[in-house]
């Protein structure tokens, strides 16, 4: 049998969150992982056979707020996950930095195919991880600067030590999936860098577009598969 893994997340503004709650965990009884549900917006981390989770992403598109989720999808031979969770949280990602809206203001995307190129014409770019340090040590693209950070809460601070230099130079943020780059990106704007691009779905997206070109390595992810 084979799993079929699904991630996806929004920043969008929600409400009633206790009854959205019980309506996610009818809709997605059949299958294991995590939904995180917030002010903010929603986060997805599921598995399940193939059915079910279609099922489950139709149920979502009848929903005007969710109903564009992008997801980035893979198949594995064993259960990923063995539980199943909605959980109601203050953030859908940890960051603690209330006047970071990526709701309604984003940094500019950078596709995975507009990087791939650019580091292969070798140009003056500087990746800046957002991941944590347990999870650069799985892989990470070649040339990479992180902050060696054990959670991403703990960014804030660490990014400003960065080199001032830098508020000049083309910047570029990367991470799993793409949802810590959004308020990574929006922050080092608010600290003065000029030219701050996020990597648009993440280093999952980059691997489905682009292989392994310029990262060595494998990419961390929180489930039972540990990297991929």
């Amino acid at each position: 049998m084979k799993f079929l893994n699904i991630a996806a997340y929004k920043f969008v503004s929600l409400d009633n969150l206790a009854s959205l709650q019980q309506d996610l965990k009818t809709a997605a009884q059949d299958l294991f992982g995590t939904i995180l549900i917030s002010p903010e917006g929603i986060n997805i981390m599921l598995a399940g056979e193939h059915a079910p989770v279609r099922a489950f992403q139709d149920y979502l598109k009848t929903d005007s707020r969710f109903a564009d989720l992008y997801y980035k999808e893979s198949e594995a031979d064993t259960k990923p996950f063995r539980r199943f969770w909605v959980k109601i949280k203050k953030e859908i990602i940890a960051f603690g930095i209330p006047t970071i809206d990526p709701a309604n203001h984003k940094a500019p995307y950078i596709k995975p195919q507009e990087l791939k190129t650019r580091l292969d014409n070798q140009e003056d770019i500087y990746i800046l991880d957002t991941r944590n340090d347990y999870e650069i040590t799985e892989g990470a693209f070649e040339n990479t600067h992180q902050l060696n950070i054990q959670h991403f809460r703990d960014f804030p601070k660490a990014a400003q030590n960065l080199d001032p230099e830098l508020k000049n130079k083309t910047i570029v943020t990367v991470c799993t999936g793409g949802i810590r780059c959004e308020k990574a990106a929006l922050l080092l704007q608010q600290y003065g860098f000029k030219k701050v691009y996020q990597l648009e779905n993440g280093i999952l997206e980059y691997f489905k577009e682009c292989g392994t070109a310029h990262y060595d390595g494998k990419c961390f992810v929180f489930d039972e598969r540990v990297a991929i």
